[in-house]
């Protein structure tokens, strides 16, 4: 294997190590919004918004199948721009309370979550994924 070899594998596991990472939080977030669906739904009408029950069952679905995608790599470009724009918009409709110095990590973490998902949205998932498997545009 040449060099341009090794670098280009060595990125392919970077991709997936940074998949398997981002793809984590969402996972487990949403098995956990499963069982206590009535805390989320809480949660989200005391925030203001409507349908709190519907949107928690949306939430923890999304979050889920979503994560699951960016994990194994399956429509990562795709996935990677739906998960930006729900980690931003949580962090907005949730976390931001400037007083609250734990409010605004969650902000501060939920867009920097954001920013790592739009690289690899241009990044794409690499070689180590379903979307390479099969060839997709989405891979490259």
């Amino acid at each position: 294997m040449t060099n341009l070899g090794n670098a280009s594998m060595s990125n392919n596991i970077i991709l997936l190590v940074g998949r398997v990472l981002l793809s984590f939080m969402f996972i487990m977030s949403g098995l956990q919004k499963f069982g206590g669906i009535e805390g989320t739904a809480g949660y989200i009408t005391s925030v203001g918004l409507p349908a709190g029950t519907a949107l928690a069952w949306l939430a923890a679905i999304f979050e889920t199948l979503v994560g699951l995608a960016i994990l194994v790599g399956f429509q990562t470009k795709a996935a990677a721009l739906l998960l930006a724009a729900f980690a931003a918009f949580t962090a907005f409709a949730f976390h931001y309370a400037p007083a609250d110095q734990m409010q605004m990590i969650n902000f501060m973490k939920n867009l920097t979550i954001a920013g790592g998902l739009l690289v690899l949205f241009v990044a794409g998932p690499g070689a180590l994924s379903v979307d390479a498997r099969r060839g997709g545009a989405a891979y490259a």
